[in-house]
């Protein structure tokens, strides 16, 4: 049983790194434009606020994109976590493959991660909470939540015969450490205004 969990780690996190970094790269590179323009809603508060810009989306895309590209090149060459094979993104389960199903995936992850995150801001903004105030549970798993749900929709035989059900719960259990930890790198850095 401690083999299956040291796997279901070391697969859980590799799987989701595509939707890990995005909204770390979408702080460091925003900036800009936002992605409401600006406008409000009835209620008179911002649609999703100036912390969601155009650059910082397009950022974390490209960088979440960039990252399952490197996994896949790497697995290429016969990369391994000690001895635990580690799984590639092609519906096709040949670890290596680049094909059109991988890029799908790995775009899925990273694309739902990031509006995910949107999502629960546009929900942060109607409830009255200012950027940057907490959202407990949400702000920790808002993006993991949009990352499955779009990955569902595009990759659902991809997904479901790589991510187990002990994968999964590991993954729910890890995101929220991983992401304070994150935070308070990004926040240290000058990166974020709060660590969480």
């Amino acid at each position: 049983m401690f083999l299956e969990i040291i796997t279901a780690i070391a697969v859980g996190l590799w799987v989701m790194l595509p939707a890990y970094l995005p909204n770390s790269f979408a702080a460091a590179f925003g900036g800009g434009k936002p992605i409401d323009g600006g406008k409000t809603m009835k209620d008179g508060r911002r649609i999703l606020g100036d912390g969601k810009t155009w650059r910082g989306f397009f950022a974390g895309v490209l960088l979440g994109f960039l990252a399952g590209a490197a996994q896949i090149f790497l697995l290429r060459y016969g990369f391994h976590f000690f001895g635990i094979s580690l799984p590639g993104f092609s519906a096709s389960g040949v670890s290596g493959a680049f094909d059109l199903s991988a890029v799908i995936a790995i775009l899925s992850l990273a694309v739902g991660a990031l509006l995910g995150d949107m999502a629960f801001s546009f929900l942060k903004r109607r409830l009255g909470l200012q950027r940057g105030r907490a959202f407990p549970v949400a702000d920790q798993y808002d993006f993991l939540i949009g990352a499955f749900l779009l990955t569902a929709i595009t990759s659902f035989g991809w997904l479901a015969a790589t991510v187990s059900w002990l994968t999964f719960i590991i993954i729910i259990i890890i995101t929220p450490v991983l992401h304070f930890g994150t935070n308070c790198v990004g926040y240290w850095l000058g990166i974020k205004n709060e660590p969480w």
